[in-house]
């Protein structure tokens, strides 16, 4: 007797189900517990437990922080999501007083504080390092190139409260996506397609505050300027003859800004302008003119 499509098929499905029932569900199960068994894998097959006092009372795969004794991460190791539950390992110092998504500011260190870096500047460095170890890109969106969080703090004149100090957002005209987006009166950044410059400090494609800082910028009566890598690394070699102050690029971006506004009338000479140098020169040597006689990286023995 022939049976009909409809059930020929569900019969088929049915032993399709069983056949990888047993395969899947009994056997394959079967034979890792088998392996598993096996002298020298016993110990990790089992979780790796701890013993105290008779007692498992954990496993050495938990609460690991997969770092080396430099605190590098261990390549082979996928990195866990940065924590506040102190150093090392401490499941009580979690839940609550955990990093969160509004972590984005660091606190500097201070005489009698170690001070404290963010959630967004840990992810940041970690991303970097694990970038520089695995021979890929590790930059992020929201971060610069030297692996610190990309974040603007604003000061007001009372604290907390009273109008916001002047500011201005001086970036390279290598990457200026908050300098494009103020001159076309847009609300939000849009990503730098291809970011090119020396000072690869504020190399922020994509600034995580961007909406607020171009309503700081609009609201304080501040304004955005960029600056080519040419007329910076030209203002710092004067600072540096002139005042004795080498600036890294990122302060000579920020310096030159401070000329052009000057320039444009936009600073007089009564209002008290604070330039922020954001590195060290020293991080950079190749952007620094070589001395007479003194040979560059490139160059060869004579």
């Amino acid at each position: 007797m022939r049976l009909p499509t409809w059930l020929g098929q569900h019969l088929a499905a049915f032993r399709a189900v069983l056949v990888f029932t047993v395969l899947l569900g009994i056997a394959y199960p079967l034979l890792l517990v088998g392996i598993g068994l096996i002298p020298g894998l016993h110990h990790k097959a089992t979780g790796s437990l701890v013993s105290s006092g008779g007692q498992d009372v954990g496993s050495s795969l938990i609460g690991q922080s997969f770092v080396d004794a430099d605190g590098l991460g261990i390549p082979r190791y996928f990195q866990s999501r940065p924590s506040a539950a102190g150093d090392g390992y401490d499941p009580t110092a979690s839940s609550a007083s955990n990093l969160g998504p509004e972590s984005i500011e660091d606190v500097l260190p201070t005489p009698g504080d170690e001070g404290s870096e963010s959630l967004l500047t840990q992810v940041c460095a970690r991303s970097r390092e694990i970038g520089a170890l695995n021979g890929v890109d590790g930059s992020r969106p929201f971060c610069t190139r030297s692996g610190v969080g990309a974040v603007l703090r604003v000061f007001r004149r009372d604290g907390l409260t009273g109008p916001a100090t002047r500011f201005v957002a001086a970036q390279s005209s290598g990457c200026a996506p908050v300098v494009r987006a103020y001159e076309a009166g847009t609300e939000a950044t849009e990503p730098w397609p291809d970011p090119r410059t020396v000072a690869y400090g504020i190399t922020v494609a994509a600034p995580l505050g961007g909406r607020a800082l171009l309503r700081i910028l609009r609201e304080s009566g501040g304004t955005a300027v960029a600056v080519d890598d040419a007329d910076a690394l030209a203002t710092r070699a004067e600072c540096a003859a002139t005042h004795g102050l080498l600036l890294s690029p990122e302060g000579a971006v920020a310096l030159h800004a401070a000329r052009m506004l000057t320039a444009r009338g936009w600073v007089t000479p009564a209002d008290r302008v604070v330039v922020l140098n954001t590195g060290s020169p020293l991080v950079q040597p190749e952007t620094l003119p070589s001395p007479a006689g003194l040979l560059s990286p490139a160059d060869e023995l004579p």
